[in-house]
């Protein structure tokens, strides 16, 4: 798109600013009358999409740097109605704005107004006075964008849609206080020569822009004495068992998605007075050793609810040191399931995930009866609930919750297990 001049500018606005100010919900189609009385053109039908946005001559972007320079533009419209990036065109007008993470509620001001919303409520303060808005507040890949209709009544600014070039122009200018008039008439004086008006300075940005809004974390736990019931295990409590997980938000064709690596160690002694069962030939004696049951979960998921809960698919590899006769070392499956991410950049945030894997495989067959050999399969559910406890400023967050697994026998199995047992641990978020 070609930039305008600032003097071709000048010339638009010099018929056309008499002739309207566009507010939220008339945007698109705004029929106020002129200075003269003569109604105002017809400026078309709302855009759609994101489209260029002029501020007193020179295009307006989102922050941070980064979008800038990926050409995302600015102005957005949902619903009907343009929103553009508050700290961008706000700052340019001279104001000064401040954002609160935890209310997620933004303060503007400048000499003269003071215009106060908050993300996601359909409301504006302007100099205390409280106003509906017809679409609320909302974060836009990382930048807080507005109604339009905050811009042109709050801060004194003209706000024109020309549907022709697709565009919206905002012009803006630093009110100039009044002559005072003098008690006598005065003498006639050559009238002065125009004077271009001043053009706000962006102010120097005072507050940090808001948090990304994709959550990225990693976070290290240890199982406090779970409880495992198994062929080798009659319901000992196991030891030096931990977890570990890191997941990471990321959009892809305009929709939140996830990844996420999961795993988990338990580890319980089996006592030698126990007896194993192996598969279909009977039981055995096994002698006692210190048992390690590793399980590695891959996640890929799809967002489908706010706040973060995701829908999608799951790989399972697990790896043992059950060693000797027909127990298998190792088992993979594919799976599906739900999880709820916690929000960790907030103080305290609760979370979830059940994972179902129908048809988990061991590495070998299991020997039969007939000297034959078969498929051994388990149908295993993981699952998984937990708090996260946020420092404040600090990237670090404290991890509290409980796991578990269930295995249910599916072919040539030596029966059922379920690993459970509290955990806790820290993280952190990026």
């Amino acid at each position: 798109m070609k930039r305008l001049s600032t003097g071709a500018f000048a010339a638009f606005f010099a018929v056309n600013l008499g002739l309207i100010t566009l507010g939220l919900a008339s945007v698109a189609s705004a029929q106020a009358p002129s200075a003269a009385g003569t109604p105002a053109a017809d400026f078309g039908e709302p855009p759609s999409g994101e489209i260029p946005i002029l501020f007193n001559d020179r295009h307006v972007y989102s922050k941070p740097d980064r979008l800038q320079a990926g050409r995302v533009l600015a102005a957005i419209v949902k619903n009907g109605t343009i929103l553009v990036p508050l700290r961008s065109l706000f700052e340019q007008m001279g104001a000064t704005v401040s954002f609160d993470p935890a209310t997620k509620a933004v303060t503007v001001t400048k000499p003269g107004a003071d215009v106060r919303v908050t993300v996601g409520k359909p409301e504006v303060s302007i100099n205390g006075e409280t106003r509906p808005l017809d679409v609320p507040p909302e974060i836009y890949r990382g930048a807080v964008v507005v109604p339009l209709r905050v811009i042109s009544e709050g801060m004194g600014a003209y706000v024109l849609w020309v549907p022709e070039k697709r565009l919206v122009v905002v012009r803006y200018a630093a009110t100039v206080p009044p002559t005072p008039q003098p008690s006598a008439p005065p003498a006639p004086t050559p009238a002065p020569a125009p004077r271009a008006a001043p053009v706000a300075t962006p102010a120097p940005d005072a507050t940090p822009a808001p948090r990304n809004p994709y959550e990225r974390f990693i976070v290290g736990d240890y199982i406090f004495a779970p409880k495992v019931y198994n062929n080798l295990s009659p319901g000992n409590s196991g030891t030096q068992s931990f977890s570990a997980r890191a997941a990471a938000e990321f959009p892809l064709f305009n929709v939140p998605w996830m990844l996420e690596g999961d795993f988990t160690s338990f580890r319980y002694p089996h006592s030698a007075g126990n007896t194993t069962l192996i598969g279909n030939q009977g039981q055995t004696f096994v002698p006692s050793f210190q048992a390690r049951n590793d399980d590695f979960e891959g996640k890929l998921a799809i967002k489908v609810a706010d706040p973060r809960v995701y829908v999608g698919i799951g790989y399972l590899f697990r790896n043992t040191n059950y060693e000797g006769g027909a127990l298998e070392s190792q088992m993979h499956g594919l799976g599906g399931g739900l999880e709820k991410l916690p929000d960790v950049g907030q103080r305290f945030s609760l979370y979830g995930s059940v994972f179902f894997y129908p048809n988990a495989s061991t590495n070998g067959a299991q020997d039969l009866s007939g000297n034959t050999l078969g498929d051994v399969q388990y149908k295993i559910l993981k699952y998984r609930v937990g708090a996260t406890f946020d420092f404040g400023k600090s990237p670090v967050f404290i991890d509290l919750g409980f796991l578990g697994i269930n295995e249910q026998s599916k072919l040539n199995t030596t029966g059922g297990a379920t690993y459970s047992g509290p955990y806790g641990g820290l993280g952190i978020h990026f």
